[in-house]
């Protein structure tokens, strides 16, 4: 019977195996060989083997040429990684790290045989993102030296790595690897084995769902990835990450998230499969939702679906003054977003109070943009000059374009828009801003359905870049045109998109962040971990938990409640702990505490 593993810290692991040297295991050679570790890189392939050398070499010269490096110092680094096609070369190493393809069978092969190979107390990590390490380690002889050890691509230069633990791995193989991990300049997270561990099991069922939105016809695969950039800040957007991912490693990912969990939002899209099996994969191919200019090449060309820049589209309508119809904070801002723009702006609210107030926040928003030396005094002067206050929204009779920016009720907003059609002038265009109730049911609520769009925007309005562009189908074609012009006169990016719930960034932002609630909900991550993960591992500005607090949990509530409710997916279906803390009037930092505690102010 094999001897456990003593609770007692194992020796430091200066001798490291990489076995699988792709692009991942080489990221992770040159990690290791340039924090000092000695490392021996395995791969059947001697091309491979050679490719790994010569990309370590590359990637050195490029550090010493950035003055990151010196020449003693890159010779250092290239002594310390030696390379091998047998297995027999990992005999003396302290740890083994496996990044094989996503495949049992191979994994389980390279334990079985690391079992005859290495000594009993060196640890053994695999690299999986998608299958279980609990698994692999019952093939194992020593099961308790074996754990998860997940980098992320590029292994260089991102932060986060996963330490994964199973029922059977002992607690000082993981203190030893996230030592290392420490050491290599690395922020490691401790997390149970299921599959996607933290970071891939929130943001392949993201991805998933985009996938699944694009198939569905329901926005151009542009838009969906111009939503998330601008919306949420995102570095890529869902749809280019599936392609640098590679789209066969994602529905593999997927295959097994869905195997435990059984989470319809887990189930890979079918384009997916039909994408893997047309050898359509993604960048490394040259083509999967993108055309490349060549295999491996980050480049995206022109293909059948790019859409055609000039191309002669419905003529619009004129727009010279524009009224918005709210006192709040988006009102404000959409007020100061036109008139910057040169449109002369009608902003009425329920009281002269009210509206004289939101231009005062006008105001004093212009001042710290003079302050920050964004405009001149001049520029701030003549824009306020623009906007005119009213208490009554009788004030739109003469305005081109109306829009509502009041509170998010939908009985509310039909009766606003009821009044816009008594008020406003025939071929005015009336326009919500909602982000989760249907336009068309603000459009029934006038005699003129076809002068009703959606052009939701985001908060803040003055910084933020994304406007949706919604159509009902009763939406008239010059309407939507004219919607687009006025887009890029206020120099904002509009995405088309279809009216239901959610439109493209909720309807994919949404179930992410109630993933995130479930993963603490169930005692698999900590709050603190999963925003770092986040943060460390996907490129977010903001962690979920950190995003839902400023969002408000109320409204996030809501609008969970309301995808719930259009597709009737079980997996939509708000976290139990999202509506015990609303219930409980934890909304986030506005009320002091969420998901964490804030200072008053």
């Amino acid at each position: 019977m094999a001897t456990p593993l003593s609770d007692t810290p194992l020796s430091p692991l200066k001798t490291v195996a990489v076995i699988g040297l792709g692009t991942m295991g080489t990221g992770i050679a040159e990690v290791l060989a340039r924090a000092g570790r000695e490392v021996i890189g395995i791969d059947i392939s001697e091309a491979a083997a050679a490719q790994a050398v010569t990309a370590l070499e590359a990637s050195t010269a490029r550090a010493v040429l950035r003055e990151r490096l010196t020449e003693q110092e890159r010779g250092d680094v290239l002594s310390r990684f030696r390379t091998f096609t047998d297995l027999q070369a990992a005999a003396d190493a302290d740890l083994v790290i496996e990044v094989t393809p996503e495949s049992y069978d191979i994994k389980q092969q390279v334990f079985r045989a690391l079992d005859g190979v290495v000594r009993p107390e060196t640890i053994l990590a695999t690299g999986t993102n998608a299958l279980s390490v609990t698994r692999l380690a019952a093939d194992s002889a020593r099961p308790e030296r074996v754990l998860g050890l997940h980098f992320f691509n590029p292994a260089p230069a991102m932060k986060l790595v996963e330490v994964v633990s199973s029922v059977l791995t002992a607690p000082s193989a993981v203190a030893a690897v996230t030592d290392l991990a420490l050491e290599l300049g690395k922020e490691p997270v401790a997390v149970g084995d299921r599959p996607g561990f933290v970071a891939d099991g929130l943001l392949f069922g993201y991805l998933n769902q985009a996938a699944a939105m694009y198939e569905a016809k329901y926005a151009s695969r542009e838009d969906i990835d111009a939503a998330m950039k601008l919306g949420c800040g995102l570095p890529m957007g869902p749809l280019a990450l599936l392609d640098l991912i590679g789209v066969d490693t994602a529905r593999t990912v997927l295959e097994a998230m869905y195997t435990e969990s059984r989470d319809r939002l887990h189930a890979p899209a079918p384009i997916l499969k039909q994408l893997s099996q047309a050898g359509l994969t993604g960048r490394k191919s040259g083509r999967g939702f993108y055309s490349y200019d060549a295999p491996g090449s980050a480049a995206v060309v022109r293909d059948a679906l790019t859409p055609l820049e000039g191309a002669a589209s419905t003529p619009g309508r004129g727009v010279r003054s524009v009224g918005v119809a709210g006192s709040g904070t988006m009102a404000s801002g959409i007020a100061e977003v036109f008139a910057k723009a040169g449109y002369e702006v009608v902003l009425a609210a329920r009281s002269e109070e009210k509206a004289q107030a939101a231009k005062a926040r006008i105001g004093k928003s212009l001042s710290r943009s003079v302050d920050k030396g964004r405009m001149t005094a001049e520029a701030a002067a003549q824009t306020l000059e623009r906007i005119t206050p009213a208490g009554s929204y009788d004030a739109f009779a003469e305005v081109d374009l109306a829009l509502e920016a009041v509170a998010e009720d939908l009985e509310i907003k039909q009766q606003l828009f009821a009044t816009f059609d008594k008020v406003c002038k025939p071929g005015a265009i009336l326009a919500t801003t909602t982000s989760s109730l249907p336009v068309v049911a603000c459009a029934r609520a006038t005699s003129r359905p076809q002068d009703v769009i959606g052009m939701h925007f985001f908060n803040p309005a003055p910084a933020m870049k994304l406007v949706e562009v919604v159509r009902t189908v009763l939406t008239a074609d010059d309407v939507h045109a004219t919607v687009r012009e006025v887009c890029a006169k206020i120099r904002k990016h509009p995405v088309d998109c279809g009216d239901r719930a959610g439109f493209i960034v909720n309807a994919l932002l949404f179930p992410y962040l109630n993933n995130a609630i479930k993963m603490v909900q169930e005692h698999y991550a900590s709050l603190d971990d999963i925003d770092a993960a986040m943060k460390l591992g996907g490129g977010y500005p903001m962690g979920p938990f950190e995003l839902l607090d400023v969002v408000g949990l109320d409204v996030s509530l809501a609008i969970e409640k309301v995808l719930h409710r259009e597709f009737r997916d079980p997996g939509l279906a708000p976290a139990p702990l999202l509506e015990h803390l609303v219930a409980a009037g934890c909304l986030g930092r506005k009320t002091g505490r969420g998901f964490r505690e804030y200072a008053r102010r």
